[in-house]
């Protein structure tokens, strides 16, 4: 029921996904669907929750030992925000900043997905955030990412985007103190 819901806000955005719309692609009835998630809100919210712990277990897929370089890291990154699972997102973002009752579920879950995200691509990096500025330039990485999310919903990038993330990889080796081992 989750990844149906998430393949239809990737593929028909807020306006095109209703409970109905999911139950069908999931394969169960409407009533079975609201038995579980009564409200879309419940729905929608819960896809994205799903769509975050994906996120986060995709990432620590790509280096399950470890990362051996930034540029790797950075590549990462970037891949999960131009990826169906950020696009997914981006339209419950979009719906949430309407919608009250939403967007305060969407800001408190978003929230923890930063964090996460934040905690793992500083884990990944090999860096200590008590260096000051150290916070920041992760933190830098994230938005520069999900601006070449966003970026790459219009259209394809990815020529450009390969040469922004290898310029990424050499400005954090400079900022942070090196390549990693």
């Amino acid at each position: 029921m989750l990844e149906a819901a998430v393949s239809c806000l990737a593929e028909r955005g807020w306006a095109g996904s209703t409970v109905s719309v999911v139950a069908e692609r999931a394969g169960v009835s409407r009533g079975a669907a609201q038995h579980h998630f009564p409200t879309r809100e419940d729905l929608f919210t819960a896809a994205v929750e799903y769509v975050a712990e994906e996120r986060s277990t995709a990432l620590r897929a790509l280096f399950p030992h470890g990362a051996t370089n930034r540029a790797a890291v950075v590549g990462g990154l970037v891949d999960l925000y131009t990826g169906p699972l950020f696009r997914a997102a981006l339209h419950l973002w979009v719906a949430a900043s309407n919608e009250d009752q939403l967007g305060a579920r969407v800001t408190e879950l978003e929230a923890r997905v930063g964090r996460e995200t934040h905690r793992i691509a500083v884990e990944l990096l090999g860096v200590d955030e008590s260096v000051p500025g150290v916070r920041e330039t992760v933190q830098g990485l994230l938005d520069m990412a999900r601006g070449l999310g966003l970026a790459n919903l219009l259209t394809d990038d990815a020529a450009r985007r390969d040469r922004v993330v290898n310029q990424w990889a050499a400005l954090l080796d400079g900022a942070l103190g090196g390549e990693q081992d």
